[in-house]
């Protein structure tokens, strides 16, 4: 009998840890980047490649960096979102393309809408590697000082930027 029970606990310790992780929601992986400088980076603009831009430029602002691709069926459904948060101009919004072709891009921005303040090009991802990025879309709230607040996992929905995101901006805004 006793032999059977320390196998038997082990096993319901299992299928525990089994449950409580299905429970999960992936789009909310804790990001161990939250509270810690955005890493810094200087690329090319997507529009004019003979200018760049630095992630410093946008120091003593509160932003968004989105992480996208044409090749990105999310960010696909993200766009419509990101579209009219442009129009309202409550925060400038910096499109990192990840891993894609300038033309793809560009051709795929003039086609679905420009929602982006501007965009830079991380063709080899190497900056979308610093940033801890796994897939794409992902999108960053970085504060005046530089420092990732929050991270959008997925797209970005009206119910994530209501709720989590512009309010948060609202808070960082403040003196």
């Amino acid at each position: 009998m006793n032999k059977f029970v320390i196998p038997l606990a082990i096993f319901v310790a299992l299928l525990a840890f089994l449950f409580v992780g299905l429970g999960l929601n992936p789009r909310e992986v804790p990001s161990p980047f939250i509270g810690k400088p955005a890493p810094g980076f200087e690329l090319a603009l997507l529009h004019a490649p003979d200018k760049r831009f630095a992630r410093r430029d946008m120091d003593g602002k509160v932003w968004l960096l989105n992480v996208w691709a044409s090749w990105c069926v999310a960010c696909r459904e993200e766009h419509p979102v990101l579209v009219e948060l442009a129009k309202q101009k409550t925060i400038p919004v910096v499109g990192l393309n990840y891993k894609d072709k300038p033309e793809d891009a560009t051709a795929w921005l003039k086609r679905f809408g420009d929602p982006y303040t501007l965009s830079v090009t991380d063709q080899d991802g190497r900056v979308g590697i610093d940033y801890g990025v796994y897939g794409v879309p992902e999108t960053f709230l970085i504060d005046r000082q530089g420092v990732i607040r929050y991270k959008q996992i997925g797209p970005v929905t009206p119910e994530a930027l209501e709720k989590k995101i512009l309010p948060l901006a609202r808070e960082l805004e403040k003196p």
